[in-house]
């Protein structure tokens, strides 16, 4: 593979490669596919000595010829814990270049953000931008808006030519950079980008060898084995023997870089070398002169691409001594010039030197390396590997290095700044005078496992530290219990959250003590999770509302609890008075004496959303999460920003719904939480099939209620009803309807809110109303279901929909005006066939009423039903033309394409002229038409003269699939032939 002859393999001489076929046409297919559409992303997989990076080189050569810039970097075995490495050696020299114009591109706010990773970004200062800075924003989700503006940053670099980006050696890629490769297969940047990545099964973390199939049709994978004896022939050239070749072959494997370290050996006999190819390597280092060995130990020590200062400073030798000892090092390819700088030919020689170095040595060669920088004033994140490596027990300088530098990468980089804080306890002394430091650097500890994903670590270091406290240290104990119940609950362990409450509350002398309230609020809040409203209120009702010797902030805390089991118990008018007290207790506390106390500040957010006070639940919202964000509370945010997204939907701010929610999606996975995510996914699916989006919206439902985790908790009863109402929204009304049912429990003491069942109530009498003679009947209130043709299955579904809308007015609370319209809507459906008129007036009082709730989305479909059944009366055209405008309006303003479409498809058929203008949400073409993105490339297929068959190859789906999709495009486009989706898609 790595094809050169015994000559060159010496002098590292570039020669045709070897070999490889299958390879290259892989390798060029995915160049090709990136240069006709868009983001591709290239896996290579191997084991070591492989020759991933040869078939690399290849594919840059290959981008070249077409104009593609390629940049490539890679990750390092010492420096496994340096944030971004592999992506700051690709992009960092390239920015630090275009860096005005780059700024330009990409504005100054996200330039901001990627100045914090990229050095050749904040050269000169980092640039003014209204995106706040990584290091103010502590939660970890600072992290993906920085994915997603390196994102933006390559389809930026991307125009107009196109771009490869290689990561090579990803097996050793930090943390950080393998969430952004994650994120990025997820969300592909824009424009011809074609990303390669390398890497080694055996050493790789699990979800780099999902990275390609995550990536769907996009993704390529390529395995590159061993060379055959007959490749391996090739490879050694016509100098060597037969015997020769054949004895290398079999002691190599086929393995390339074995193969070439063996051949290095000269006359050696083959047959009597050591198994491995180290021992092969460290003969070819036992041929270097000592000064050579020395000065190559010394880089091995420095870093992968490595100065040639830096060498002779872990070397102590003078710069010249230091340069003569490079020229033979690259004579003998043992290191490459890198321009001023030098990088080993690979990584195995690189970890082929460092081990021939004493151990003691090697000690000393990170502590000169440490010194200098820190003469240099280098900052501690720069410092920390050499001082991690060379600091000894008790060494308090050190311990400050290492303690500095993980706090400034904790925004970015939180899995980083837990190692390093893991390597600061180890030197630090464990006597009295640094005890109080080692308690508090164990609370950070915990916190950046906790936010980096790292929940049982983060959730480890808590109980330890509980075990190093005192008995008597009763209000550090219970901050330390309650985040470690926090954490607990988040890797889906109630149980274990609430026995670990219940036992440091034992524990307490007095039970009412105020060290006792914090650990009582999380006993309520999981009450609350398991639906259990009554245990909740039992504990509020032992806790006063403040007392002296409360911290601040506590009062807040317990108003804010307050509500929501008041809201489960119907106490309406209660809840109402709690959030009305809580929302003054907020307004007036400063941010600091909120940060400790988010996770029951949420409580009262998601209240007032249920409550339908959603301008007061937005702004407590904002606020809880801008206090999350500074003080690191990822698993809070993460639950915010879901809440956020609920409630924009409910607004009908579906654009600002979707973008919440999907940030909250990628908090969640970086959280590594199941229940975060089915919060998120719960949200993003709402929010994507109200904008149009069923595909998208149900792959959210089903991932939602596939996580499997919160078995009888409200939290997965909603989730399953997001899917419900996805699939009716989506025209699969019997699935919907019986996945609504089962969401609300068939109405026999369900777990999901007043608020959804009123919902639940006006999608089923929908359904139910819009069944058409001879369709599927659907299923009744309690368990009885009913199949049925003509005007019985007609009456059937009519009486079925009365039942919901006669359900939903004993349901409606009055006191609750977002959620009045729901009841007046559900009669609107149950009297759409056989009493327009009155159907007519019920939607347009259903419009009224929830317009009043700042329902802007649910008035816009009630007046959608109000114009639709306006039709079925004598000269009620101009009616119907009437709420049909203002529906359309409504649906652009909130960003619903596919009822805009819809409506605009009745307007048409009364004659109105219809703008083909797009809506206020994103969209382009799609929105145009008012089909989902999926739909428009099956539509541009289909007018492409393309088969059933030959689309459902091309976009990777299953013809069924297809066929679904075009039934819908042609609805949609008010079409009944694939000439006609071609003409329509003309117009």
């Amino acid at each position: 593979m790595d094809g050169r002859t015994a000559g060159p393999v010496v002098t590292g001489m570039s020669v045709p490669l070897v070999g490889r076929r299958d390879a290259l046409t892989a390798l060029r297919g995915a160049m090709a596919a990136s240069h006709r559409d868009g983001f591709q992303f290239l896996a290579l997989a191997g084991e070591p000595g492989a020759g991933k990076t040869r078939l690399l080189a290849e594919l840059a050569a290959m981008a070249g010829e077409i104009g593609f810039t390629a940049l490539w970097g890679r990750a390092a075995e010492y420096e496994q814990m340096l944030p971004y490495s592999a992506l700051v050696d690709a992009l960092d020299d390239h920015l630090d270049a275009r860096r005005e114009e780059v700024v330009r591109t990409v504005g100054s706010g996200q330039a901001t953000l990627l100045s914090g990773v990229f050095p050749g970004l904040a050269a000169g200062g980092a640039p003014a931008g209204d995106e706040p800075a990584l290091a103010d924003d502590r939660s970890g989700l600072a992290r993906y808006r920085l994915y997603r503006a390196v994102r933006h940053l390559v389809g930026a670099l991307a125009e107009p030519t196109g771009l490869l980006l290689v990561l090579d050696d990803v097996h050793w890629a930090d943390d950080g950079t393998l969430e952004f490769l994650d994120h990025v297969v997820r969300h592909p940047p824009a424009g011809p980008v074609l990303m390669a990545v390398a890497y080694r099964p055996a050493q790789a973390a699990p979800r780099v060898a999902t990275l390609a199939a995550a990536a769907g049709p996009r993704g390529h994978e390529v395995v590159v084995g061993p060379l055959s004896a007959a490749e391996v022939r090739q490879f050694l050239g016509p100098d060597v023997s037969r015997g020769r070749g054949t004895a290398l072959y079999e002691a190599s494997g086929g393995n390339p870089f074995y193969l070439e370290a063996l051949a290095r050996m000269g006359g050696t006999d083959v047959t009597e070398l050591p198994p491995t190819v180290l021992a092969a390597l460290q003969v070819e280092l036992g041929d270097l002169s000592p000064g050579a060995l020395l000065v190559a130990q010394a880089a091995a020590v420095a870093a992968d691409e490595f100065e040639p200062a830096v060498a002779a400073v872990a070397a102590e030798l003078p710069p010249a001594a230091t340069l003569a000892a490079l020229d033979e090092l690259v004579e003998r390819d043992i290191v490459r010039s890198a321009g001023a700088r030098f990088r080993f030919r690979h990584p195995l020689v690189r970890r082929a030197v460092y081990e021939s170095a004493a151990a003691g040595w090697r000690l000393g060669a990170h502590a000169r390396i440490a010194a200098r920088l820190a003469e240099l004033g280098a900052p501690a994140t720069v410092r920390a590997h050499h001082v991690e490596h060379s600091g000894s027990f008790g060494d308090r300088p050190a311990v400050e290095v290492l303690v500095a530098a993980a706090r400034a990468v904790t925004a970015h980089a939180p899995a980083t700044s837990a190692h390093w804080l893991q390597a600061a306890l180890r030197l630090m002394p464990d006597d009295a005078g640094a005890r109080e430091d080692r308690l508090a650097l164990m609370l950070e500890l915990s916190w950046a496992q906790g936010i980096s994903g790292r929940l049982a670590e983060g959730r480890d270091t808590a109980r330890e530290l509980l075990r190093m406290l005192p008995e008597d240290d009763y209000p550090r104990r219970g901050r330390a219990a309650r985040v470690c119940a926090l954490m607990e609950r988040q890797l889906d362990r109630p149980q274990e959250a609430r026995a670990l409450l219940l036992d440091e509350l034992s524990r307490l002398p007095n039970p009412r003590a105020a060290a006792a309230v914090p650990m009582r609020m999380r006993l309520v809040a999981e009450s609350m999770m398991r639906v259990d409203f009554r245990a909740a209120q039992a504990v509020l009702d032992l806790m006063p509302d403040n007392a002296d010797d409360w911290e601040p902030g506590l009062a807040v805390a317990v108003a804010a609890l307050r509500p929501m089991p008041a809201l489960a118990a119907r106490r309406t008018d209660d809840a109402l008075r709690y959030a009305e007290i809580a929302g003054k207790l907020l307004a007036d506390a400063p941010d600091e004496h909120l940060s400790e106390w988010l996770d029951a500040i949420a409580w009262l957010c998601w209240a007032e959303s249920y409550l339908g006070r959603y301008g007061e639940a937005l702004r407590h919202f904002d606020r809880a999460a801008s206090v999350a964000r500074s003080t690191g509370q990822t698993y809070i945010l993460t639950n915010l920003l879901a809440g956020r997204a609920k409630t924009l939907v409910a607004t009908g701010r579906l654009a600002e719904a979707r973008a919440t929610a999907e940030e909250s999606v990628e908090g969640a996975r970086l959280l590594d939480s199941g229940q975060q995510l089915v919060f998120a996914l719960t949200q993003l699916c709402l929010a994507e099939s109200w904008s149009g989006d069923d595909e998208a919206a149900l792959r959210a439902g089903e991932e939602a209620v596939r996580c499997g985790v919160g078995a009888g908790e409200t939290w997965e009863a909603t989730a399953r009803y997001a899917r419900g109402q996805a699939l009716v929204n989506a025209g699969r009304f019997a699935d919907g309807v019986e996945a609504v049912l089962d969401a609300c429990n068939r109405f026999e003491s369900p777990r999901v809110d007043p608020g959804t069942l009123l919902q639940a109530c006006e999608t089923l009498a929908y359904t139910d109303a819009s069944r058409e003679t001879g369709t599927e009947a659907g299923t009744g209130i309690a368990t009885g279901t009913g199949t049925g043709t003509g005007a019985g299955a007609d009456t059937e579904a009519s009486a079925r929909a009365a039942q919901w809308a006669a359900l939903a007015v004993r349901l409606e609370d009055p006191r609750l005006p977002a959620y009045c319209g729901f009841a007046a809507l559900a009669r609107a459906h149950a009297l759409s066939r056989r009493d327009p008129s009155s159907a007519a007036a019920a939607a347009e009082e259903a419009a009224r009423l929830l317009g009043a709730g700042e329902r802007r989305l649910d008035a816009g479909r009630a007046l959608l039903t109000a114009g639709l059944a306006h039709l079925g009366t004598p000269g009620g055209r101009s009616r119907a033309r009437e709420n049909l405008r203002a529906a359309a309006e409504v649906f652009d303003a909130c960003g619903a394409r596919g009822l805009k479409a819809r409506t605009e498809r009745e307007l048409r058929r009364l004659g109105v002229r219809v703008g083909g203008g797009a809506t206020t949400a994103p969209g382009g073409q799609a929105t145009r038409f008012g089909l989902s993105p999926r739909e428009l490339e099956v539509a541009q297929l289909v007018a492409e003269g393309l088969t059933n068959q030959q689309v459902a190859e091309r976009l990777f789906l299953s013809v069924r699939t297809v066929e679904t999709h075009l039934s819908r495009i042609f609805t949609k486009l008010e079409v009944t032939s694939r000439v006609g989706v071609a003409t329509a898609l003309t117009r």
